[in-house]
């Protein structure tokens, strides 16, 4: 069985990608919350957190920390969003980590996340670059 994250993981599918490692990969969400939110996903494919192995989630973390960094800076934005589900309402069934740039007043109410979309891969890139360089 095919999975979407794994191929971009693999480099079999094309994504902005802002960070890879031996741990993991971070790129745009092709459907952002707001522009410049990330997916951060383990390089092993596992379906939810509990199926990470235990002495994985530390250095996965780690990344995510580093990431939500890179976000504010990268993007002078105020905040973060973070977050993960498992199972439900988890779009493709690979562990992934969203973070949503934040601002206040920005429109993001609780779990109504509006979706937005990048005008041209030439935005997309200069998001996923303004990231790399604020980490």
């Amino acid at each position: 069985m095919s999975c979407l994250f794994c191929e971009i993981v693999a480099g079999e599918r094309p994504a902005f990608v802002v960070r890879s490692d031996e741990v993991a990969v971070a790129f745009l969400d092709v459907r952002p919350v707001f522009k410049g939110h990330l997916l951060v996903v383990p390089r092993p494919h596992v379906e939810t957190l509990t199926d990470l192995d235990p002495a994985r989630v530390g250095p996965f973390f780690e990344r995510v920390r580093e990431l939500a960094g890179a976000v504010e800076h990268g993007l002078e934005a105020a905040g973060t969003f973070v977050a993960m589900n498992n199972r439900v309402s988890q779009s493709v069934p690979h562990l992934h980590v969203h973070i949503v740039p934040r601002n206040r007043k920005d429109g993001l109410r609780g779990f109504f996340w509006p979706r937005t979309k990048y005008d041209s891969d030439a935005e997309a890139e200069s998001y996923a670059e303004r990231i790399r360089q604020g980490g």
